[in-house]
């Protein structure tokens, strides 16, 4: 039976993390960079350890009114503070960190630039070298984690489409986020069962997601996830954590 991994992001100030977390196999918590505080942070983790899920980190840009989707500049220095300062965080609540999935633009830009890759990689080793990393399978991240000996879990996205690169697209583009719930699970259903998603221009890639995401700040979430799970069972998916 073809398993799979459901990711949310969560503790960034939406009003489905309950539901979500309770749906989800493993979650990203915001660690005060894009979204989330302390307080926040702490009650997320309670919640999810209840729930028996696995935990990681989900830092982000320190830039919360564009909520960490901005492209920035930053030295590797302070790129490195940054990712030290959010990974400590969640470390000094939850020690037990099982991954870490970078935030919004920095995820983005992490997967094409090495040396941001690089850097990324460095802070989790640094701090945590027996977690995993959640990222694209064939960008920067990757390449930089496998070389560093990091382990990484392959994501796939169930709410974003794809250009014909491999990336996704942007978002401010149209048809960027997958809204109808239908479509969002069969691509779901199609990176489970066949390794590979198909593009915006029509053509197929491969996608040998070991797990997928529906991004906690959407509208309906936590219902997408609900219909994606009952989608994904009666294709004979199963679910769990990586």
């Amino acid at each position: 039976m073809p398993t799979i991994d459901l990711n949310a992001d969560i503790g960034e100030g939406g009003l489905e993390d309950a539901e979500l977390i309770a749906l989800a196999t493993s979650v990203n918590i915001a660690c005060g960079g894009h979204a989330g505080s302390e307080a926040v942070m702490r009650r997320t983790i309670e919640a999810s350890k209840a729930h028996d899920v696995a935990i990681g980190a989900h830092p982000g840009y320190e830039d919360p009114d564009n909520f960490g989707r901005v492209e920035m500049e930053l030295t590797p220095d302070e790129l490195k503070s940054l990712m030290t300062r959010q990974l400590e965080r969640m470390l000094s609540y939850y020690p037990e960190m099982h991954h870490v999935k970078v935030h919004g633009a920095l995820y983005n830009q992490a997967n094409v630039d090495e040396a941001i890759a690089a850097t990324v990689v460095l802070s989790i080793l640094e701090l945590k070298p027996d977690t995993m990393l959640y990222c694209p399978p064939d960008g920067a991240m990757a390449r930089a984690a496998l070389n560093a000996g990091l382990h990484i879990c392959v994501e796939g996205f169930i709410d974003r489409a794809y250009m014909g690169c491999g990336n996704l697209i942007a978002r401010g583009v149209a048809n960027s986020i997958i809204g109808d719930f239908e479509v969002a699970a069969a691509q779901a259903k199609q990176i489970c069962l066949t390794q590979s998603v198909e593009t915006t221009d029509g053509n197929r890639i491969s996608m040998p997601a070991r797990t997928l995401c529906v991004h906690g700040d959407n509208p309906n979430a936590s219902d997408l996830l609900l219909f994606t799970r009952e989608y994904l069972s009666q294709a004979g998916v199963e679910f769990s954590r990586p």
